[in-house]
């Protein structure tokens, strides 16, 4: 895997978050043109749904969307800006989306998945990703609720990674302290769900069936033999929902995408250090 040296060289500041709108404009994304192996890009990872309307994709703000864009990119737009802000990295604002058969792959240090709990893979797609976190690289999965869903992402990881078990990433591991401290997981709602009270999961009925308890928020992750992080699972929150809509109400900023943005930025510095 070809990772840029000046990732090696990552050092952060930890000035305060400010609730200024970014807008919600969503980018051109450029999905062809190769890697700028001198910078970090964003990268989100597209996949196929099982199922139709409602599983495979659903209509929200005028549009259909496809599991896999959920979010896509305005999260990756505004945490691009923010880790500009957060830290000496400078990101390229334009995301960018790869498939797991892509020969680029191995290009990007790190990719992103969001709202997996329909999804299936090809047996190419399932050797793509194996290559890809066997020679480095790193998933983070987000945006899935519930047992079903983390069912039918486990079954598929079993294929991935033959032999490999998840395990939770507990709160005292570095990942929760290298730059902004964790006392606990935190669980975003998306927008839609969030409400001004001490309740934060989304509700059942929203998710696959069956549910099962949605209250606790994890973050599960695959090891390899050395310890080292290949993939992590933000399960029962949607922490890229807190980067996407941050400008929608300064109580949503404050409460939530400052939580989904500390996160980050803890996993990012974490992920390209070791």
């Amino acid at each position: 895997m070809r990772i840029a040296t000046l990732f090696l060289l990552l050092l952060l500041t930890c000035p305060a978050l400010s609730a200024d709108a970014l807008g919600t404009d969503a980018l051109e994304v450029s999905v062809l043109d190769p890697a700028d192996l001198t910078e970090l890009t964003l990268t989100r990872l597209q996949y196929d749904s099982v199922g139709g309307m409602g599983e495979a994709y659903y209509a929200f703000e005028g549009r259909i969307w496809a599991r896999w864009e959920t979010d896509f990119p305005q999260a990756e737009h505004n945490f691009a800006k923010r880790l500009s802000e957060l830290s000496r990295l400078q990101p390229t604002r334009e995301p960018s989306r790869r498939r797991m058969t892509d020969p680029d792959l191995g290009d990007f240090p790190l990719l992103f998945m969001s709202d997996p709990g329909y999804m299936r893979f090809t047996r190419d797609e399932v050797a793509g990703l194996r290559a890809y976190l066997e020679n480095g690289g790193f998933l983070w999965v987000d945006d899935f609720w519930g047992d079903a869903e983390w069912a039918s992402f486990e079954r598929l990881m079993r294929d991935v990674l033959p032999g490999n078990h998840w395990r939770e990433v507990p709160i005292d591991h570095p990942i929760f302290h290298t730059v902004f401290e964790f006392d606990e997981m935190p669980q975003i709602p998306a927008r839609s769900f969030a409400g001004r009270g001490l309740e934060t999961a989304e509700p059942a009925w929203f998710h696959r069936y069956p549910a099962g308890s949605l209250e606790h928020a994890s973050m599960r992750g695959y090891f390899d033999e050395s310890g080292r992080i290949m993939v992590i699972g933000t399960h029962n929150t949607d922490v890229f929902d807190g980067w996407e809509r941050e400008a929608y109400g300064s109580w949503y900023f404050e409460r939530f995408s400052t939580q989904s943005y500390r996160l980050g930025v803890n996993v990012l510095t974490y992920v390209l250090t070791h």
